[in-house]
């Protein structure tokens, strides 16, 4: 039993590691590694940390749409069609991507939220 929950803990300060965590992204997290044995949840953690966004990058490139550069929080996100039209629109006439400049955490956390739930499918086919 003691065992168990130093493993626990071992994963769960790993969860930590990732910079701008978000409450509802551990939360996510957490529920998306559940029942993983430990190298399971190692390729777990790789592949999550190696395409997960960071709200502050999402940010940035928000911001960076009112340079001209609409669109490329969508695209970071892997939402081309509407990267697309933002692109060719100037943002909805900088509408979106003012909308996005106050939900670009949302943003980050739907695609981080899929993408742990494919790292789970990816870590139990792989081990």
């Amino acid at each position: 039993m003691l065992l168990k929950h130093k493993k626990m803990n071992t994963y769960q300060s790993t969860y930590t590691t990732f910079e701008s965590m978000t409450m509802d992204e551990y939360s996510f997290i957490h529920h998306a590694s559940a029942g993983l044995n430990q190298n399971q949840m190692q390729t777990f953690m790789l592949v999550y940390n190696d395409r997960r966004k960071n709200p502050n990058d999402i940010l940035l490139a928000t911001l960076l749409g009112f340079l001209g550069l609409a669109g490329i929080q969508r695209f970071m996100t892997g939402q081309i069609i509407i990267g697309l039209l933002y692109f060719f629109t100037g943002g909805f006439l900088g509408i979106g991507t003012l909308i996005d400049l106050f939900t670009y955490k949302s943003i980050t956390n739907d695609y981080n939220r899929h993408l742990a739930y494919e790292c789970y499918q990816i870590a139990k086919m792989n081990n």
